[in-house]
């Protein structure tokens, strides 16, 4: 019994030296301001959006059939914020937008 707590005991000392250690490394190293010590003001060496990249609407519109649904027009007004609908989803049965369909060759279409 008393060689287990001795394991216990030594086992969680050198647990909390390491996250000591880590604790002590994470707070030395950072450069970037903490967040909340002035929450009315930006700090000023913090990172800023200067450009909106366009959409790709033939991308996003990627296995739609036209007319295109009333419910992809929210696409006119996407900005830069992210998209699902630019980007490939699940496999299989679950594609239902043929993202990951193998093109059929120009020779075999004859």
């Amino acid at each position: 019994m008393n060689t287990l707590r001795q394991w216990l005991t030594a086992t969680l000392t050198v647990l909390l030296v390491q996250c000591g250690a880590i604790a002590a490394h994470a707070a030395s190293s950072s450069s970037y301001p903490v967040a909340g010590l002035a929450p009315f003001q930006r700090p000023a060496n913090a990172p800023a959006l200067m450009d909106s990249p366009d959409l790709d609407v033939r991308k996003a519109l990627h296995g739609v059939s036209s007319p295109i649904p009333d419910s992809l027009k929210f696409l006119k007004d996407q900005g830069g914020w992210f998209n699902p609908f630019t980007h490939p989803g699940m496999t299989g049965p679950y594609d239902l937008r043929g993202w990951h369909a193998v093109p059929i060759p120009a020779a075999e279409k004859k």
